[in-house]
């Protein structure tokens, strides 16, 4: 683990997953002050003014060091924020959805160091070339915004590119305990990205209905929800599992446009909650830090 430690800087291999709903300082604070990689979600925030205040009261809360994720395709502004970044002594970034050459030229001209985002095994390899210094390799069992291809599970995706790459790997998906942990670092990870149970912390500011829709997650309640080139990690509630039922195309009854409605309000109806397989094995809604102690025991 000391290569992915010595880039991360924190005291634990356990990386906060960018997930937008997620970014409160209190919340990015509390991972990096229990040992983990605080990270804020940045790739559509566009509001310069907006991440330097969050920036600074994360500081304000923590002297750990923590980092940020930006979609490389999805964020004119992704220089700007890499410039905010580098000026309030942020050393580590991700990059995720978009080709790295695009981006990680302005990375190493400010000095920083990036982890990429990689969902398929040849990815990871582009990455490195283009200067990643690690790779986060997001297995079909994760949450949040995946590919409509075939994709390989993390049991299989990260011996993949820990054959194919020499620069530290993590393992992202279907990991919430000391079980998951231990079985990321058999495969050859340095270090976990923990996305679902930081959602359901107590310190997350996400709903309670949210929180207990993933705690009342049961084995097979997650399916990919298409969303036109992409598909989105959610949780089978009564209304989706009868249009599943019934054939109907969720293409056309969800707009991901209600989905920070649904998941402010707990209007799953609206949007469902999103959630990775691993909201199976969440049982119960606690601090960051036990869920980081426990995983790292």
């Amino acid at each position: 683990m000391s290569q992915l430690l010595e880039i991360l800087e924190s005291k634990y291999p356990v990386i906060q997953g960018p997930i937008g709903q997620l970014n409160d300082p209190k919340m990015v604070a509390a991972v990096s002050e229990a040992g983990g990689f605080g990270m804020l979600a940045l790739g559509f925030v566009q509001d310069i003014e907006r991440i330097r205040e969050m920036v600074h009261q994360i500081k304000e809360r923590t002297d750990k060091p923590f980092g940020a994720n930006l979609m490389i395709a999805m964020n004119p502004n992704n220089e700007a924020i890499l410039e905010v970044l580098a000026e309030a002594g942020i050393r580590t970034v991700t990059t995720s959805a978009g080709s790295p050459k695009k981006i990680y030229p302005k990375i190493r001209e400010l000095g920083l160091k990036a982890l990429h985002v990689t969902l398929a095994a040849p990815l990871a390899l582009k990455a490195t070339d283009a200067g990643a210094e690690g790779v986060i390799v997001s297995g079909a069992e994760s949450g949040g915004l995946r590919t409509t291809r075939p994709e390989s599970t993390n049991l299989i995706l990260i011996p993949l590119v820990c054959d194919m790459v020499e620069v530290p790997v993590v393992a992202a998906g279907g990991i919430a305990d000391c079980r998951g942990f231990r079985a990321a670092l058999a495969l050859g990870a340095q270090g976990v990205q923990i996305g679902t149970a930081f959602l359901v912390s107590e310190e997350s500011p996400a709903s309670q209905a949210w929180k207990e829709a993933i705690v009342g997650c049961g084995d097979g309640g997650t399916t990919l929800l298409p969303m036109g080139g992409m598909a989105m990690r959610t949780i089978i509630n009564p209304k989706m599992g009868e249009l599943m039922a019934s054939g109907a195309d969720l293409t056309q009854e969800y707009d991901v446009r209600n989905a920070y409605k649904a998941w402010s309000t707990g209007d799953f109806d609206l949007f469902p909650a999103g959630g990775g397989q691993i909201s199976a094995l969440v049982k119960e809604i606690k601090p960051v830090k036990d869920i980081i102690q426990e995983m790292v025991s």
